[in-house]
């Protein structure tokens, strides 16, 4: 018994340390923003799917215009253009207008009580990032279409947008939707170049 006492003890002892150590190291995640994350591995993971053999995805880039930043969640240069698909991952019921700033989640757990909280509206963030990129690209002499699109892995939009792609399907429709002026090969490297080097120079 003494054996087993002592045994509990340093288990007990070993989780409390590594537990410790990740709050220390800020490894600590809240549910929510575990619950993101995995909803961002699950749209990544659709969003590659989809993707054509010349296709080139980026993701969790970050761009600056002026005094403005933003980082775009996936990034995909085609012959078509440029594309931002920004991913949510909202559990709940949404509730909101296009043109809202801020949208109203509300969530019922399985015990039957409901929270409340705002989200900020993605269309008017995605819009943002599409200003963003289009003068980034255009301070480096690039000159492309950049589009951007909203994808919300729960597909639970309170509106009908243009701005929001429902399902994989419609993924891969804007992505491959034939374009009046076709990109040139030698400028979708010049952007993954442009958006890679910034990258590396973030991460240091």
């Amino acid at each position: 018994m003494t054996v087993i006492v002592i045994a509990a003890a340093v288990i007990l002892g070993i989780a409390a340390i590594v537990l410790l150590g990740k709050k220390n190291r800020g490894e600590e995640e809240s549910p929510e923003k575990a619950f993101g994350n995995k909803g961002e591995e699950i749209a990544g993971d659709v969003i590659r799917s989809t993707l054509r053999r010349d296709d080139i995805h980026l993701s969790n880039i970050s761009v600056h215009y002026l005094d403005q930043e933003t980082e775009l969640d996936n990034v995909v240069i085609n012959d078509n253009g440029v594309f931002i698909i920004e991913v949510k991952n909202y559990a709940g019921k949404l509730k909101g207008r296009a043109d809202d700033r801020e949208w109203y989640k509300e969530k019922t757990t399985e015990k039957g009580n409901t929270y409340a909280k705002t989200v900020r509206n993605p269309i008017g963030q995605v819009k943002r990032q599409t200003y963003i990129l289009s003068k980034y690209l255009t301070q480096n002499k690039v000159r492309a279409w950049v589009r951007g699109y909203v994808y919300l892995v729960q597909n639970n939009s309170p509106v009908k947008s243009p701005y929001v792609l429902p399902y994989i399907k419609d993924i891969e429709k804007a992505l491959h939707a034939p374009a009046k002026r076709k990109l040139p090969k030698q400028t979708q490297e010049k952007i993954r170049n442009l958006l890679e080097m910034d990258q590396r120079r973030n991460a240091r």
